[in-house]
């Protein structure tokens, strides 16, 4: 089967472009948007919409492929590639990568995307990561419609893996909306919330961290009023780094704190993702470690997450070979390539790091869809409900497409 045509169209994102590095620095709430000029190149507000541009792959026998080309929320911080703008690189689609994609055969997902994830501008830098992470989506689906299977199954023939029995856990994320959205994520059974977008000291984390330490005694409250599953969420908070700021990056501090937040979220797991942000890789990983040994010194079974500073394929195993975490955010967008996001969670797991596959609530249906098949041939901890922070639409999107395609394949009785 071959690639005849490439189609582009610019379109929408489930949430929003944020300038992390000014909301950080206090930048005034107004409504839904934020007053102030934005700090991060490229921005022409604090909040503007996102944008995704889906590249569509015609095959020879009239079928269509597809996949999202997408960037996170927090665009430009990080370490990441600047904003992405989808007017601004559909011509690079039409000019570099359609003219490589014509003509292709359609025998294997795994090299083709290699190829797509490692191509370079005249200028010798590699393409912006969301034209790389939409455009091998839209290789794996081509790759499964001919050859009449799953993307799933092209996963796992290719990489070698063994497709999952049970659905993978759904982590949900609030937004500021973190009271009422947590009723819709104990109600519909989620098996891993709130996030909580904890993203300032002075409104969300307080100053001195009593603010989350009286969230989570709430919503620890509210699930035993409206649960009605016959499981415990795991309570999973992002904290962008606030805890670090609130305690001045005082370690001793830091892990008391966690160890109190871990006391009174029991019985629930409690994960805390980005405690700390020291503005570089390296100093990332020596912070998340002198943090992690303090709070397993102390009997604390608060598990760490690494988010910021760990976005490629290469961070990601040099945090798990470091083993300064107990789980690593594997951000889909950042990586580039899905390939990469394939690699990253099987990397995990062989060294013995929890593999959350992650993403950003700036994503789109088709890239969340994408996501959930790589987690049933790769079998992370978990995996994220995007897009969006509405809970509703992102938890339907992941949960359907996961049990639409665990029914598929129980009935062609694929051997687990």
């Amino acid at each position: 089967m071959k690639i005849v045509d490439v189609v582009t169209s610019c379109g929408l994102t489930g949430f929003y472009f944020d300038d992390q590095r000014a909301i950080k620095g206090d930048a005034q709430s107004d409504g839904f948007t934020y007053k102030g000029e934005p700090v991060t190149e490229g921005f022409t507000a604090i909040r503007q919409q996102g944008e995704s541009l889906s590249v569509m792959l015609i095959l020879e026998d009239g079928q269509v492929a597809y996949g999202d080309c997408a960037a996170v929320q927090y665009s430009g911080a990080g370490g990441r590639d600047p904003l992405f703008l989808a007017k601004d690189f559909q011509p690079l689609v039409e000019d570099l990568i359609k003219p490589l994609l014509l003509g292709r055969e359609l025998k294997s997902f795994k090299e083709l995307a290699e190829e797509i994830d490692n191509l370079r501008k005249a200028d010798g830098k590699l393409i912006h990561t969301a034209l790389r992470y939409g455009v091998t989506q839209a290789i794996l689906d081509a790759v499964a419609k001919s050859k009449k299977i799953t993307m799933a199954e092209v996963i796992a023939e290719e990489y070698n893996t063994k497709l999952q029995r049970e659905p993978i856990p759904i982590f949900t994320q609030s937004g500021d909306e973190r009271y009422l959205n947590v009723d819709k994520m104990i109600i519909k059974g989620a098996d891993v919330m709130p996030h909580g977008l904890i993203n300032n000291v002075k409104s969300k984390l307080g100053e001195q961290g009593e603010k989350l330490k009286e969230y989570i005694i709430w919503m620890k409250n509210r699930v035993k009023e409206l649960n009605k599953h016959d499981k415990l969420p795991v309570f999973h908070l992002d904290v962008y780094g606030t805890i670090g700021l609130a305690f001045n990056n005082d370690y001793e501090k830091m892990a008391k704190y966690l160890l109190e937040l871990g006391e009174v979220a029991k019985p629930h797991k409690l994960r805390i993702e980005g405690p700390i942000d020291m503005e570089d890789k390296y100093l990332q990983m020596e912070a998340l470690e002198k943090l992690n040994n303090l709070l397993k010194e102390y009997g604390s079974d608060v598990e760490i997450v690494a988010d910021e500073w760990c976005n490629t394929l290469e961070d990601i195993k040099d945090f798990a070979d470091r083993k300064c975490c107990d789980m690593v955010q594997i951000k889909t967008p950042d990586l580039g390539g899905i390939n990469n996001i394939i690699e990253a969670v099987l990397y995990c797991k062989e060294k013995g790091i929890g593999a959350y596959l992650g993403g950003t609530c700036n994503e789109t249906d088709r890239s969340a869809q994408i996501a959930v098949h790589i987690a049933l041939a790769t079998g992370p901890d978990q995996i994220l409900a995007k897009p969006g922070m509405g809970v509703d639409e992102g938890l339907m999107i992941v949960k359907n497409e996961m049990m639409r395609t665990l029914a598929l394949l129980n009935r062609k009785k694929i051997l687990f």
